[in-house]
């Protein structure tokens, strides 16, 4: 994956006791870069000073250090500062010293920083506005670490591994760990827009960007649909032309077949002069396959196609590596895919594939988006009829033969009765089931089983009171959930396996800023997603693809766990594993694999894979697993890094 690492020793810190002969700072700066290059050999840059060190290891161009006067600057990533890729470093370090942490602010692009400043004793760690580029950090008397990845930041001999119950129970829950948690006590992941500044033996944490809706400024100035289509299509060119990196000829997209992938493939061609070169994967299992549709804008586009049809073998082959690529439990089954996609475009020379993530998070086009407006529409009604009239009728006993639409009407007024964001983990397997049912009473004994309810909960509410249209308020929830602790992860790690770099044009900071310019009935109009998207590229995509429903690269899991015996019996040898570990109950394991899979392969089919991805992830990452044979203890959390006052 590449990225950054290094620490900043606290001032008066005594070193503990070693039980061999001491390294140099600079061998534990190589083995914390060991995990970040380990599939794309990227080189390494380091600076090891008296009091801090710094090492990125990437590609170039994506790799930035400076060093004066204990002045260290370390970057991972593509930032523009001013509009200029030039000495990004050395032009951040001048403006930390007459700007402070405000410095941050003047980076755009894909990014993670570290400065770490010797003459004030003081340092800041700081990740791009989407989130693209991840920094971890930890902190106790030795000082303060940090690295991109977890793997890396337990490489460094004064970072202890404590898995922590409470990020487990969030895995199981929301098929991830969420931000700002980890899987591990006391290390935390700093959220997108996010800094961490640490002076005086004290950690301030703060957020230098937030993404603020501006709803009604196309509408103060009148704006037609042909200015802001001759502006989105202006965006869009720079996005994907930044995106390339100046090197075209090594890049290629993913084409699953949507609006979002096939737009890329369109314009990489309209800017580059040139054939895009495309990657596609299928399935053969019906109702899971859109080769049809990829090959279509393929065809369009006039790229340059690849494709390949992933098999329950390969996915087979590929859960123990992909398992071992994350450094914490992630369910996304659809990184196998992602990964064999992105393999496909290594063999064929590209070392950079362009993503179509954050399109429907910016332009409104998830199908929940409609179904919530939709949901929404009975809170409207007069709580007198709902409350004496409708609820009573349609909620009430029925005997005799069940009436079929009142059954659909009921589950209606049964999920549009909860309130945002509840409503939206309706189908959460945890809770179908319950906790209680699902896993042992002595794990349970260490978590709040609340909390996992509460990391949604706390996000959406940062934005009430800011009297945004409900679109608005479930696009940034999931420019933060949806977005950066999932599909960019995913995304990122399957790249990563396969020594591939990954970008996203919908993310450049001027698109986000002008999706977040336009009206609400832009993004949905009744129940219409992404109307001026796709108004807008009329002209660019085929007409079926703009009147095709979202799907992506879902793996039939669940489906193929019944036709393919050894995909079957690998994953139930990990859940007989699993059965060990004091996480989930033996009888519920029982149930999942004789009643429960057979019932509904494709739901939970979801809940196989996620423990089956636990225990292969326990068993690949022997600082977790042994932290683990311990039992559980009660979670402990570090000290939370205050408000900064200066943000």
């Amino acid at each position: 994956m590449s990225g950054l690492c290094g620490w900043m020793a606290r001032c008066g810190a005594v070193p503990e006791p070693a039980a061999a002969p001491p390294v140099t700072p600079e061998a534990v700066l190589a083995r914390m870069a060991a995990p970040l290059s380990r599939f794309d050999g990227a080189p390494l840059a380091l600076d090891a000073g008296d009091t801090g060190a710094v090492a990125v290891a990437a590609i170039d161009g994506s790799r930035h250090l400076y060093q004066q006067d204990g002045l260290q600057v370390a970057i991972w990533g593509r930032p523009m500062l001013h509009g200029s890729a030039d000495d990004v470093a050395g032009r951040l370090a001048s403006l930390w010293l007459s700007r402070g942490v405000a410095a941050c602010a003047c980076l755009s692009g894909p990014f993670c920083l570290a400065i770490l400043d010797a003459f004030s004793g003081s340092a800041v760690l700081a990740v791009d506005r989407a989130g693209i580029h991840p920094l971890c950090y930890a902190s106790n008397a030795q000082g303060l670490f940090f690295a991109s990845s977890l793997d890396a930041l337990l490489a460094h001999p004064s970072v202890r591994a404590a898995l922590d119950p409470q990020a487990l129970y969030h895995y199981l829950y929301h098929h991830m760990v969420p931000g700002p948690g980890t899987a591990y006590v006391g290390q935390q992941r700093l959220l997108p827009g996010e800094y961490l500044h640490v002076r005086a033996g004290r950690r301030y944490r703060g957020s230098y960007w937030q993404l603020e809706f501006q709803e009604r400024a196309y509408a103060r100035t009148r704006a037609s649909f042909a200015i802001k289509q001759q502006e989105f299509l202006r965006l869009l060119r720079l996005s994907v032309e930044s995106s390339l990196g100046g090197d075209s000829g090594g890049t290629g997209a993913f084409l699953s077949g949507g609006t979002d992938s096939s737009t890329l493939a369109a314009i990489v061609g309209q800017v580059t002069g040139r054939p895009a070169r495309t990657y596609s994967i299928g399935f053969d299992a019906p109702g899971y396959d859109e080769m049809a549709y990829a090959r279509l804008a393929a065809s369009h586009a006039g790229s340059i196609h690849h494709e390949r049809y992933v098999t329950p073998g390969d996915v087979l082959a590929a859960i123990p590596a992909m398992a071992a690529a994350f450094d914490q439990p992630f369910g996304n089954a659809s990184a196998i895919p992602a990964f064999y996609c992105a393999q496909m475009a290594r063999e064929d020379g590209v070392i950079r594939l362009l993503g179509g993530d954050g399109g429907d998070e910016l332009f409104g086009g998830n199908e929940r988006y409609a179904r919530q407006a939709l949901l929404s529409q009975y809170g409207r009604l007069p709580a007198m009829l709902r409350q004496a009239v409708i609820e009573p009728l349609l909620l009430r006993e029925r005997a005799g033969k069940p009436w079929r639409l009142a059954g659909k009407a009921r589950r209606y007024i049964e999920q549009a009765s909860l309130p945002l964001p509840a409503r939206l983990d309706s189908h959460n397997l945890l809770l179908c089931h319950g906790y209680r049912a699902v896993l042992e009473d002595g794990f349970i004994d260490t978590i709040d089983p609340g909390m996992a309810a509460g990391c949604l909960n706390g996000a959406y509410w940062e934005r009430q009171g800011q009297g945004l249209s409900q679109i608005n308020e479930l696009l940034a929830l999931d420019m933060r959930f949806t977005l950066a602790d999932n599909d960019l992860v995913k995304v990122r790690t399957a790249c990563e396996l396969a020594g591939v770099e990954a970008a996203f044009p919908f993310l450049h900071d001027a698109m986000v800023a002008f999706a977040a310019r336009l009206a609400p009935q832009d993004k949905l109009d009744g129940m219409r997603l992404r109307p001026f998207f796709k108004r807008a590229l009329a002209d660019i995509l085929p007409p079926a693809i703009v009147r095709k429903k979202k799907h992506g690269f879902g793996l039939p899991f669940g489906l193929w766990l019944h036709r393919h015996a050894p995909l079957r019996d690998f994953a139930f040898d990990n859940l007989a594993q699993l059965r060990r570990r004091g996480i989930v109950r033996p009888a519920f394991i029982d149930d999942l694999q004789c009643r429960l899979l057979a019932q509904h392969p494709a739901y939970h089919g979801t809940m196989v894979w996620l423990l089956m991805m636990l225990e292969q992830w326990l068993s690949h990452h022997p600082a977790a697993l042994g932290a683990l044979a311990g039992g559980f203890a009660a979670s402990a959390t570090e000290t939370p890094a205050v408000l900064d006052p200066t943000a």
